[in-house]
Formats: C-alpha cells, structure tokens, sequence
C-alpha cells in the first residue's frame, strides 16, 4: 500500500479538521481570552505605523554581546521586551488563509499517510491504524506550539488551548484513517 492509496483518508481527515477548526474558532470562541488589549492602544498604534510587515524584537539586540553594553542592558531592564508581528494594514483577507490551514490538515493527513503505509501490515485493524495516524496527527499539530512558548513568550494557557485542540485534531484524523484505511 503507498501514501497515495490512502487519499480518500486523507482529504476527509483534512475536510474534518477543518471544520473542526472552524467551529473552534467561530462557535466555541476558547481562544478569545489568549489576546490581551495594550493599556493605551492608539499609542501603540501610533509608534507602530510605517514599520513593514514582518516579525520585529523589542529591544533590538541580535548579538549577544550587545547585552553586555550598560544602555542595552537598561532597555531590557525598564522594559518592555516584546515580540511584535507586524501585518500588512487593511481588514485580513479570509480567503488565503482557509485555503492555506486546509492545505495544511492535507499535508498533515499525507504524513499520517506515510507513517501508516510504513508500520502497519496491509490487514492491520481500526485501532493500530487509529493510534498511529492521531499520534503523527498530534505531533504535527501541537509540538511546535511549545517552543513559542519557550521562547518567545507566548502564554503557556495559550499553548496549552493549542495542544487541546490538537488533540481533537488528531482524534478526528486518527478515528477517520482507521475507519478509511481498513
């Protein structure tokens, strides 16, 4: 059996998740409370503009031994020390970004593909399926979620409420390849 035999498994476990991710972030709306509000917004906003899109440190210190100049070290110090991700300005398009998150659960559900099609015999039953596709489904959507909590600082709630529901994810994904790939 290939990967690719397994493409029927593959696109309804990306078309579950989807789904999923939508009722998670529309319905069920858990992560609202992982965004907090600045204590004066339209000043943020306003020592924001003309910066470009694209991923910014505050302070600005690449070279670690930078840290040890005593005005560096004053910045990191009084504060703030931020990760700032800067988006081009207008209303974000939807669009690009179901599209991509689809294409996603896709890629995610051909890895769950080819970790099966290499561990398991051609007879294999729904439960040795299931356990190998939800735990390659559970690695691909929640592991990557820790290190921004390492260190970039991202709330480990955050993280956390990710992980959750990369576990829902991997449910589906696992429950949908042992059902398909029998």
């Amino acid at each position: 059996m290939g990967i690719f035999d397994l493409w029927l498994p593959i696109l309804v476990s990306a078309a579950a998740c989807w789904v999923m991710s939508a009722i998670i972030w529309t319905l069920l709306k858990y992560h609202n409370s992982d965004y907090r509000q600045t204590a004066d917004e339209e000043a943020v906003r306003a020592a924001l503009k003309g910066n470009a899109p694209g991923f910014y440190l505050l302070p600005y210190c690449i070279n670690t031994g930078d840290l040890k100049d005593p005005e560096t070290k004053k910045k990191y110090e009084d504060g703030p020390l931020a990760y700032i991700t800067m988006l081009p300005n207008g209303i974000p398009g939807m669009g690009g970004k179901l599209v991509s998150q689809f294409l996603f659960f896709i890629l995610v559900g051909i890895t769950c593909a080819y970790f099966v099609t290499r561990t398991v015999a051609g007879d294999a039953d729904y439960l040795t399926i299931f356990r190998i596709a939800g735990t390659v489904a559970f690695v691909a959507n929640s592991f990557a979620f820790i290190p921004e909590s390492i260190w970039f600082g991202r709330p480990w709630a955050m993280t956390l409420k990710n992980v959750i529901d990369a576990l829902l994810y991997s449910l589906v994904t696992g429950g949908i390849f042992g059902w398909l790939a029998i």
